[in-house]
């Protein structure tokens, strides 16, 4: 079975702002596999929650259109009802757990959908195996890594078995293998008769999903998407704003986590230099998240850190931009957020911000309306406002970026780099990790390869070890 998307003349714009999707029509036919491709901000996944009936049950605004599920119009049919038929996987998976373990979670979708306590096992058992929970089963969803969130939020709806996916950037924090599978998973799915709708940057991926038609939402952006913003003179603009430091290193010795009776990281030893972007790899829930949380001094850990400077040590100062961008916003308007108690703000330091990370045309705007991919931006101007002494630490910066945004991204990180701080960025995104100038291989039990990205890429052994598969696609040097 099934179903069938219907959109005629559909548009939707949030009450703030007008932002949203402007109007579009649109068939989706049963068993067909469609691609929603655009640029951070262009209505990708506003057009997800139109499709099972989010908007306007959920969101409210200024709607245009109908949108059928089949026989069913949406705006006049339950939510529960919709459900039966089409199931959505957030862009954010935190914002989707509702229980106290993985188990639960994946039982309760089903006890919804009054199955017998048989079929609810045998299909919560499936689930648990193909996306490999099984050991996290008991454990809190909100424990998990984001990639092993993102893992359980597919891994609930997929248990339910729906006629119809709709899945908004479901890649976006899985590592390489876990994509992979996933991806195949999608594909025999869509042979075998269900409807899909993908809405998704990591495009490379889903090139193995046959059948699959594009639609390229143009959305309203202006500025990155046609004519990326120019860096110009960066040495001279960081000195200016005050964002450059002296040759330093950060030195970590013997770190050591533990969490929940755990061992999250075991005596880590590794040295950041000024000057350097390094990438931080490694499979889902491997820790990642809970070293620069350490780094940052916002996790609790063993062992010594410290920023060394003409032979004098001292606690690092490191800004942070979380992989959750909604914990670290909050304020009414992106301009009072990036300013926020910033007693006599640098100006001059914020124009140019807004300038490079393409955040203009946003300054008014409420920073959680924004798109996954925008808030990143504003969670990383307002840390760079703050003028970390020494650098800064960024999880999965390239969520929810497209490619002319993710380049800006890149331009953003080596401009820092060469003002003299330390960049550190946790990623999947193997093809952002290949262009750092060095990269770490991080596993549950330990650091595995630390060297030159280009030497570390080309190390087959050190990623069989790892147990993660390099895309073919992904430039090796």
């Amino acid at each position: 079975m099934s179903v069938k998307f219907r959109l005629k003349e559909d548009g939707f714009a949030y009450p703030q702002e007008g932002l949203g999707l402007q109007p579009l029509s649109l068939t989706i036919e049963r068993g067909e596999g469609l691609l929603v491709a655009g640029h951070s901000g262009s209505g990708k996944s506003t057009l997800a929650r139109l499709l099972v009936g989010l908007i306007p049950h959920l969101y409210h605004g200024c709607l245009q259109g109908e949108v059928w599920l089949d026989d069913l119009l949406t705006a006049q049919t339950p939510l529960w009802e919709l459900t039966r038929r089409a199931g959505l996987v957030f862009q954010n998976p935190a914002s989707q757990t509702l229980t106290t373990s993985v188990e639960e979670e994946i039982i309760f979708g089903l006890e919804n959908l009054g199955l017998s306590q048989r079929e609810i096992q045998e299909r919560t058992t499936e689930a648990l195996r193909t996306f490999n929970l099984e050991p996290l089963r008991r454990r809190s969803p909100q424990t998990l890594s984001g990639g092993e969130q993102q893992k359980l939020a597919l891994a609930s709806i997929l248990a339910r078995r729906p006629p119809a996916l709709v899945l908004d950037e479901p890649l976006s924090m899985l590592d390489s293998t876990s994509a992979l599978d996933f991806v195949d998973t999608l594909n025999s799915g869509l042979q075998g008769g269900r409807t899909l709708v993908i809405c998704e940057h990591r495009l490379e991926y889903l090139q193995a999903i046959k059948g699959l038609r594009t639609l390229h939402l143009n959305g309203q952006q202006t500025g990155a998407a046609e004519n990326q913003p120019e860096m110009t003179a960066p040495l001279e603009d960081h000195r200016r704003h005050g964002l450059t430091g002296d040759h330093f290193q950060i030195q970590v010795h013997h770190l050591t986590v533990e969490r929940g009776g755990q061992r999250i990281l075991d005596n880590l030893e590794f040295t950041l230099h000024s000057g350097e972007v390094v990438a931080l790899v490694g499979p889902n829930g491997a820790g990642k998240t809970t070293l620069l949380r350490a780094l940052a001094g916002l996790q609790k850990a063993h062992g010594q850190i410290s920023a060394v400077e003409s032979g004098r040590a001292e606690p690092p100062s490191l800004g942070m931009v979380f992989q959750n961008p909604d914990i670290q916003l909050f304020n009414p308007t992106v301009r009072e957020e990036i300013l926020y108690r910033l007693p006599q703000p640098d100006l001059e330091l914020y124009d140019w911000l807004m300038h490079v990370l393409d955040l203009e045309r946003y300054a008014g705007t409420p920073p959680l309306l924004l798109s996954e991919g925008e808030k990143r931006r504003v969670a990383l101007a307002t840390t760079l406002m703050r003028r970390p002494r020494h650098g800064v630490l960024l999880d999965e910066p390239s969520l929810g970026q497209d490619r002319n945004h993710k380049a800006i991204l890149r331009q953003a990180l080596r401009h820092l780099a060469d003002s003299g701080q330390v960049v550190l960025m946790a990623t999947h995104d193997l093809e952002l990790a290949s262009s750092a100038d060095r990269m770490i291989l991080l596993s549950k039990y330990g650091i595995l390869e630390d060297g030159p990205a280009e030497a570390v890429m080309q190390n087959q052994a050190a990623w069989d070890r790892l147990g993660l598969r390099v895309p073919d696609w992904v430039v090796r040097g």
